[in-house]
């Protein structure tokens, strides 16, 4: 065969390997746009069970999916109240978007590759919220004196969260203390009024309502964090189409405006989705990539 044939042929069979690798693309990406997506809700510590919040998780998934432009069987949703368990979860390739607090987002973020788009706004609150240490009334100096304390919180899962965002304006927390994850904060309070060395660091509800505790005034409020974000919704890799995810996240933002929507949201406690805080994002990761474990 001539030099010029077996160029020839060269290029035809470039040219047909193009084109069969542009159909199995095209093919993976539809069937990347017409598969049931699945949006995961995990908040560890927080109340509910994954079947008890199923029919809230449904109502919120078909409304979010009519707002995109999806169809009506496009998006799921589950939410779980377990860290493992939702960690699980997010291991399936049709987990495509997370709904997480801020403690879980920061822990996980890279190894779910996680891509901040909104953020949640809960009923009655704000996108930001301070995070509030308590403790026996007069028994704190400093952070160095939590040395022999427990300290109690729900975001305890997150020992490098609570070190960092949520008290390193206070200072840093001495290697000893001890963190300890639980929703129990009630019981954590009463037993620090009654002079336990016990501290509690308390999300934006469970610090609004302490004042009404019978035994408020043996407490003492010691630290606030500043602002930080409640809870990102995030990308999951690149396992959902920019299109659909643009569509999704425009569906998202504009809940609020429509009766199904805003019902929806009020099944899972929340008034809206806004923009994320990509500045404050970045510096709770500084933070957090900055404390130790």
């Amino acid at each position: 065969m001539s030099d010029s044939r077996c160029a020839h042929s060269t290029r035809l069979a470039s040219a047909s390997l193009a084109v069969v690798i542009g159909l199995v693309a095209g093919r993976s990406d539809l069937a990347a746009q017409t598969k049931p997506m699945t949006l995961v809700v995990c908040a560890p510590g927080y109340p509910g069970s994954t079947s008890e919040a199923q029919p809230a998780m449904d109502g919120l998934a078909a409304a979010a999916a009519a707002r995109a432009g999806w169809g009506s069987d496009a998006l799921r949703a589950v939410y779980f109240e377990d860290e493992k368990a939702g960690l699980d979860r997010l291991a399936a390739a049709d987990a495509a978007v997370a709904l997480v607090p801020l403690p879980f987002w920061l822990k996980h973020r890279e190894t779910l590759k996680l891509v901040p788009h909104l953020q949640a706004i809960e009923q009655g609150g704000e996108a930001a919220e301070s995070w509030t240490l308590v403790a026996p009334a007069g028994l704190l100096s400093g952070p160095s004196s939590l040395a022999d304390f427990e300290l109690v919180t729900i975001s305890g899962y997150a020992p490098r969260f609570v070190r960092g965002p949520a008290l390193a304006n206070w200072g840093e927390l001495p290697p000893e203390v001890r963190i300890t994850a639980s929703n129990n904060v009630i019981s954590a309070l009463r037993r620090a009024s009654a002079g336990s060395r016990v501290a509690v660091l308390l999300d934006r509800a469970s610090a609004a309502a302490m004042p009404t505790l019978p035994f408020a005034s043996k407490l003492q409020v010691v630290s606030r964090s500043a602002p930080l974000p409640v809870a990102v919704l995030s990308a999951v890799g690149d396992r959902l189409p920019s299109s659909r995810l643009n569509a999704l996240v425009k569906g998202l933002t504009s809940l609020d405006t429509t009766r199904a929507g805003k019902e929806a949201l009020s099944g899972v406690r929340l008034a809206r989705f806004v923009a994320a805080d990509q500045a404050a994002l970045a510096k709770a990761r500084a933070l957090f990539d900055r404390a130790r474990e």
